[in-house]
């Protein structure tokens, strides 16, 4: 690993907030999913399985960049209990970047469902075709998705502080503009 500098890297900071917008987006999407009936399922599911593949090859990509280069030590004076909060969200948040698109890929395996990523390109089956282990990667990735959703406000609440009340270095260390 390389000594991290006070702020993170250009190309930490373009796969932080592409991969935001893209996990907004699948947040969005996944809500409408579940909400909506044919013909819209159909075109919120086509844009879901591949954007899923894409937010775990970037997760998987960023991890590595992350091990590599490290972060920006947080403020010294910053409580130990936020530091260790800081620490554990970011594991968990990482966690369910390459957990959510693992179990979506799992259920719809088990389910027998195709993993059409673009085209011609399918994703192979992973796991074996089963009713029962579907339903509960199903509820698995359901409940997934409720810990991701208050995991990232809980990530943006914490940003703001930084931003707005602290007034230190970690929100400029991931902003890529001048705050």
């Amino acid at each position: 690993m390389t000594r991290p500098g006070e702020r993170f890297t250009p190309l930490q900071r373009v796969l932080h907030w592409m991969m935001a917008a893209m996990v907004l987006a699948m947040l969005f999407i996944g809500i409408g999913m579940v909400s909506t009936l044919q013909p819209r399922f159909l075109v919120l599911i086509a844009i879901h399985k591949p954007l899923g593949i894409a937010i775990l090859t970037l997760a998987l990509l960023r991890l590595g960049v992350r091990f590599y280069r490290g972060a920006p030590p947080l403020p010294a004076d910053l409580p130990w209990w936020q530091t260790a909060g800081a620490k554990a969200s970011h594991v968990l948040l990482y966690t369910l970047l390459i957990v959510m698109p693992l179990v979506g890929w799992s259920m719809l395996s088990a389910g027998g469902y195709p993993i059409m990523l673009y085209g011609p390109i399918y994703l192979p089956q992973i796991m074996p075709h089963s009713d029962a282990l579907y339903a509960v990667l199903r509820g698995a990735h359901t409940a997934l998705a409720y810990l991701f959703f208050a995991t990232i406000l809980l990530h943006i609440a914490a940003a703001l502080f930084h931003a707005l009340v602290r007034h230190d270095r970690v929100f400029p260390s991931m902003a890529s503009w001048r705050t």
